[in-house]
């Protein structure tokens, strides 16, 4: 497979942009780990190979653990995550496959139970971003593999 173009450098403004929503997103109170799980929940739905080799390098940098990355297409059927966790990730699901049930009554009646309505609409936005983000790697083919994340600790020179 090989990248059909950069559409970040290709698009600068697109490019920031999207970065001005993701800054929002990362820094509007919800706890990173959960935003990781929401971007990575989003990308295995997509199938965004490239996104999935960043948010599962983030969340490890965050603590996750490789069970809980490994179970999450199946989270449902597993006893790994909150209520809470649980309650985004049926929104995610909701929201990205949007098309398909246009976000029923009941799973939002569900959801608004574990957060406010503040966090539920920037929980959405986040949604909005990493399903963005998915579309323009899925589209011009980027090649994972190669992202480091920022949040792994800096290893101390000898």
């Amino acid at each position: 497979m090989e990248q059909r173009l950069n559409p970040f450098k290709s698009s600068p403004q697109g490019y920031q942009a999207m970065s001005n929503l993701q800054q929002f997103v990362d820094s509007a109170g919800l706890e990173r780990p959960l935003l990781e799980l929401v971007k990575m929940r989003a990308s295995q739905i997509n199938g965004c190979a490239y996104c999935l080799d960043m948010h599962s390098k983030d969340a490890r940098a965050l603590g996750e653990t490789e069970q809980r990355l490994y179970l999450l297409n199946g989270w449902r059927e597993s006893p790994q995550y909150t209520e809470r966790e649980r309650a985004a990730l049926e929104w995610t699901e909701a929201v990205t496959l949007v098309s398909e049930s246009h976000v029923e009554d009941d799973v939002f009646d569900r959801v608004k139970n574990h957060f406010t309505p503040e966090e539920l609409a920037n929980l959405t936005l986040a949604i909005v971003a990493i399903n963005g983000w998915n579309r323009l790697s899925i589209a011009f083919r980027l090649i994972p593999g190669s992202y480091k994340s920022p949040l792994e600790p800096r290893k101390a020179c000898a």
